[in-house]
């Protein structure tokens, strides 16, 4: 299994800090570490919301907008990463932060679950994947449907492909991570499957998912639980992050040992420190469905059309019109990015504000 460290943006835009958080990963026994190439204007609308921090209420606009670096800075985690000899993996966000995140070549893109439906963005690189030898992507599944995936494969194809199943809310229950959908999804889909583990527990969803036959597994690592990163409250610290890599090696181990008689014996042992119930709601049924703590998310946290202007009835809409964004904490969810061709050149029937979703009833037909 590769144990992927998601460090995120818990560097805080301090290169001297990404180099810690990389050094805490290597030392706690990950295998790769992820980063994410942040453009707030690729992820959400400035009125979006606001966000609750330690130092007081910020839109959360302007806190992605404060983690923005250059290319550079990811260049150099790279070249520093290889150094230490762990892979390389980021996250971009939107169509800028992908065509610089592929000329620094990284050694797998990761397509984050809010972005599974971000229709241009899956577009564009699988464009570069048909050019170019096929670089390993690794997509999350939170807050997403069996429709939601299928649309997504789709584009990017399997070849090379890695599927998380995840969960999106931090923190996300252990309860409800139904990780026997680690065996649904491969079965399904045809791809190698892992877990993304929002969970903050270091033992029992990673150990679990390692029974199901996860491939890979990724968690968020912090230097502390009290820094100010978004993803810090729900993030593994070295020590904890060091004791999530040794269960996960052993269980590892136990398949060498004893193959297809290994996952019953990890959910023994699980059955053995959490109790059955517990590790039984874990394992949940198999079948995708979405958590009941990610469901308010749907159509939030994902990606909708919304309005870049606020434009009136009769004015044609553009390509500078309209972006592809997370809706998140006020606005109003619009209409699904895979209609986005058919919103382009369409007329307006009635005035719109800046950052409202797209609704059908706003458009007359293309002309």
């Amino acid at each position: 299994m590769i144990i992927v460290a998601e460090i995120g943006t818990s560097h805080g835009g301090s290169l001297e800090k990404a180099k810690k958080l990389i050094d805490t990963a290597v030392e706690s026994g990950a295998d790769a570490v992820k980063l994410q190439w942040v453009y707030a204007d690729e992820i959400l609308h400035p009125d979006t919301g606001f966000v609750s921090l330690p130092t007081g209420n910020i839109r959360l606009y302007d806190r992605f907008k404060e983690l923005e670096v250059p290319p550079a800075f990811f260049s150099e985690c790279r070249s520093y990463a290889h150094q230490k000899g762990v892979q390389f993996i980021c996250s971009p966000f939107g169509l800028r932060s992908l065509e610089e995140l592929i000329s620094i070549h990284p050694d797998a893109i990761k397509i984050a679950s809010p972005e599974l439906n971000h229709i241009p963005l899956l577009k564009s690189l699988a464009q570069y994947r048909k050019k170019e030898e096929k670089i390993p992507v690794v997509i999350s599944s939170g807050v997403s449907t069996l429709a939601d995936i299928e649309a997504a494969l789709s584009i990017l194809g399997t070849d090379n492909v890695t599927l998380l199943h995840c969960i999106t809310s931090y923190p996300a229950p252990e309860s409800e991570y139904n990780l026997r959908l680690v065996r649904t999804l491969s079965q399904v889909f045809g791809v190698q499957t892992g877990v993304s583990d929002h969970s903050l527990d270091p033992i029992l969803v990673p150990s679990l998912g390692a029974a199901m036959g996860a491939v890979m597994l990724e968690k968020h690592i912090t230097l502390s639980k009290e820094t100010a990163g978004l993803d810090d409250p729900v993030a593994l610290d070295g020590e904890q992050f060091s004791h999530m890599c040794y269960c996960v090696r052993q269980c590892n181990a136990i398949f060498r040992r004893y193959e297809d008689a290994a996952p019953q014996k990890i959910i023994s042992q699980m059955e053995d420190l959490f109790g059955t119930e517990k590790v039984s709601a874990a394992l949940g049924d198999g079948i995708k469905r979405l958590a009941p703590s990610e469901r308010a998310n749907y159509g939030r946290t994902n990606r909708s059309l919304h309005y870049l202007r606020a434009m009136k009835a009769g004015e044609k809409i553009t390509a500078q019109d309209i972006g592809v964004l997370r809706t998140e904490k006020v606005l109003t969810p619009g209409i699904s990015p895979l209609f986005l061709n058919d919103v382009l050149g369409a007329v307006i029937t009635r005035g719109t504000e800046n950052g409202a979703g797209v609704q059908w009833d706003d458009l007359f037909q293309r002309v």
